[in-house]
């Protein structure tokens, strides 16, 4: 399994724009589609984005549609969330996530498909 790092997690108020960064241990990086999750307190687990392996493809919950985006650099062993506009309703700890089979060609968005986890950072939105 691919072992996960992210960051770039903070304090910002809202209508601001973070960057999280999820880096990727290993050199099986570019065979794993990833997602970005997150969980609120108090409240379970929620996709967030997700994208395939090539980053041709690319898929987001309708809350964050428009405002964030998921990206991926193959070189560095790197995926990317981009948010923008934050909203104080997306305070969490955001988790990126990896494709618990190898080439999968597609996207995947279901949380029991992704087997590797990070351990998650803080973000928090002040309204």
């Amino acid at each position: 399994q691919v072992q996960l790092v992210e960051s770039g997690g903070g304090l910002v108020q809202a209508g601001a724009s973070l960057r999280l960064s999820c880096a990727a241990s290993g050199h099986t990086f570019s065979m794993h589609a990833m997602g970005w999750f997150r969980q609120a307190p108090g409240k379970e687990r929620e996709f967030v984005a997700a994208i395939s392996r090539s980053g041709t493809f690319t898929h987001y919950a309708d809350s964050v549609k428009g405002r964030f985006t998921i990206s991926r650099d193959n070189a560095k062993n790197t995926a990317f969330l981009q948010m923008n506009s934050l909203k104080s309703e997306d305070t969490a700890v955001y988790y990126c996530a990896a494709d618990r089979i190898l080439r999968r060609a597609v996207v995947i968005t279901t949380e029991s498909d992704f087997g590797s986890w990070g351990q998650g950072t803080q973000v928090t939105v002040s309204s």
